[in-house]
């Protein structure tokens, strides 16, 4: 069985491994918080940790390019990820014996360590997804990829509170550790098109890539492909960054407000990478982004004539979110048909990146905009930023079936 082989096993695969991601984010980020909050810690002291596992993710694009020299004929992509797994459970273990409220030092120490390890990983993953999956498929796996990374985050995050006492939540840590471990059983059933290197020594490799860093940093596309990036989740960011409090003010249950994004973007990121694969990757990242500017001017409009109603904001906001899952699903996959296979690490990462920083700037904006307009004004200006990136994408052009410098002799997985 060859699970790279066939448009299922593929699925399979990255479903599963994004959902080896998605878990114990889970449970670092929503359940952790809660759970540290519950028991009286101060909330500058929880957002201080988080803020330093969110730092890996956000650098990744800083040590991305070892994943893609650093290989050799009996070290490729899936040796890359096995390692980065393996070593995200081992450093999961010593939470679940760890007094987190007491030990606190200790336990960021562990999960700095564990965010780094999943950082690379999904580096690894990414550059893997991109090497082996065909450009017409890549919609649809970037849609399963996103409901494995959702579905894992879930899972943990909404499990973790309910086995708060003692050994039930050891009990969530030791599972996720073996569920991070497991996943890497599916690579020993994954092997794709290898080949050795050509060049024998991390030097010599180095030398190897370095003049396709060189290309991709001269090729406009690159930049294009970043300054959309940038741009063009600016209007949906400015919803999501205050969606929470906009719902609770407007009259939802603080409860519910946690589903709007796992019940409404999942089925969104499914349909969106479906029909990105048949209609073209460009083209239904342009029309997404068209209806999210729509949405969230609508949005904008009702907040300003205070017209809005409980029922009719989440009406708007279920529909923004299903846009926004497809809008992932096909707008990732049409950065990785602007990523030279052999820079899948380094040049999506840089693509990522940029969009981490979208949704920083985003966050950042929508407050100042809030305190000065209000919710209405902020999205509405927000909305007709995004639509700035329109341009960009026209100047993008489909490369499918690019050849690049080493495209007889990839190196291996």
């Amino acid at each position: 069985m060859n699970l790279l082989a066939t448009p299922r096993g593929r699925t399979t695969l990255f479903a599963a491994l994004y959902f080896s991601e998605g878990a114990p984010v889970g449970f670092v980020w929503w359940a952790l918080p809660a759970l540290l909050r519950a028991d009286g810690v101060e909330v500058g002291v929880i957002t201080g940790m988080t803020s330093m596992l969110v730092l890996p993710w956000g650098l990744k694009f800083l040590w991305a390019p070892f994943v893609d020299v650093l290989r050799g004929r009996r070290w490729g992509l899936r040796s890359w990820i096995v390692s980065m797994q393996i070593g995200m459970g081992v450093a999961l273990i010593p939470l679940a014996m760890t007094p987190i409220k007491s030990q606190l030092s200790l336990a960021t120490t562990l999960l700095v360590i564990h965010a780094f390890l999943a950082a690379t990983q999904d580096a690894a993953v990414d550059a893997l997804c991109i090497s082996q999956v065909p450009e017409r498929e890549r919609g649809r796996i970037n849609g399963w990829m996103q409901v494995g990374y959702l579905g894992g985050r879930a899972v943990c995050g909404g499990l973790a509170p309910t086995m708060r006492a003692g050994r039930g939540l050891r009990g969530v840590m030791v599972a996720t550790s073996v569920w991070v471990g497991a996943t890497s059983v599916l690579l020993l059933f994954s092997r794709g098109n290898e080949q050795s290197a050509a060049a024998s020594g991390p030097a010599a490799r180095w030398e190897r890539y370095r003049p396709l860093v060189i290309r991709a940093a001269k090729n406009p596309v690159t930049w294009l492909g970043l300054g959309f990036a940038l741009i063009a989740g600016c209007g949906f960011e400015a919803v999501g960054a205050v969606a929470g409090p906009l719902l609770i003010d407007a009259g939802l249950e603080s409860r519910h407000v946690g589903l709007f994004f796992v019940v409404f973007a999942l089925p969104g990121a499914l349909a969106g990478g479906r029909l990105a694969d048949r209609f073209g990757h460009r083209g239904a990242v342009t029309w997404l982004v068209i209806g999210m500017a729509v949405v969230v001017g609508a949005i904008a409009v009702l907040l300003t004539m205070k017209l809005v109603t409980l029922a009719v904001l989440v009406v708007l906001m279920g529909a923004l979110y299903v846009m926004i899952g497809a809008f992932t699903a096909a707008s990732y996959a049409l950065f990785m048909d602007l990523t030279e296979k052999d820079l899948g690490a380094t040049q999506f990462s840089a693509f990522m990146g940029a969009t981490n920083l979208c949704e920083a700037w985003s966050a950042k904006a929508t407050g100042g905009l809030h305190g000065q307009y209000r919710y209405g004004p902020a999205f509405g200006i927000m909305a007709a930023v995004s639509l700035v990136s329109l341009p960009l994408l026209r100047l993008l052009k489909a490369r499918a079936g690019r050849a690049t410098a080493i495209s007889e002799n990839p190196p291996p997985l």
